[in-house]
């Protein structure tokens, strides 16, 4: 069944029709949490939030069409609320052992130090477009900006994370 018409039954009060479209998109919405916190358990909160929020207001959403970007706008307030809540420290995830790579984590470590240095709305585009994948388009309705304005930020935010990278690059 399409997303347009499960949506359009979750609008109505199926739940059933509700639970299928969340689970088609749980992994996204998880991926996208944990790019923002880097951590399993308040990801899985963010997540837990996300569909809460969603449930209480299916209602409201007035073009079924749009369900997963008004679904991904949810989770995206959603993972800015978390942060601005806890405002701690961002620790990076354990990595399994025996995976070590020579040079990857400190690549990963540098890349995610850099991403810190961004601004909160540039670090949420490179976020959403490189490590979701989400077209700009896409990008543009999540965050009801015009399509131009989300291309600054992301080319502003790209230059800016290129110098970031390149000064730690020179300090390590």
């Amino acid at each position: 069944m399409n997303v347009e018409v499960l949506a359009e039954r979750a609008i109505a009060g199926d739940e059933d029709s509700f639970i299928t479209l969340i689970e088609g998109m749980q992994e996204r919405i998880y991926r996208m949490a944990f790019s923002y916190v880097r951590n399993k358990d308040e990801a899985l909160e963010i997540v837990q939030e996300t569909v809460y929020k969603a449930y209480i207001s299916i209602h409201k959403l007035q073009q079924p069409q749009y369900f997963a970007t008004w679904l991904t706008r949810i989770a995206v307030n959603c993972a800015l609320d978390h942060i601005r809540k806890s405002q701690k420290i961002i620790y990076m995830e354990k990595e399994p052992e025996g995976s070590y790579v020579p040079g990857q984590k400190e690549e990963i470590i540098d890349l995610h130090e850099a991403l810190d240095g961004l601004d909160e709305k540039s670090r949420m585009v490179i976020v959403m477009r490189y490590f979701e994948d989400l077209p700009l388009k896409d990008i543009a309705e999540i965050l009801e900006q015009p399509l131009s304005s989300v291309k600054s930020v992301l080319y502003r935010g790209l230059e800016k994370l290129k110098i970031n990278l390149e000064e730690s690059e020179h300090l390590g």
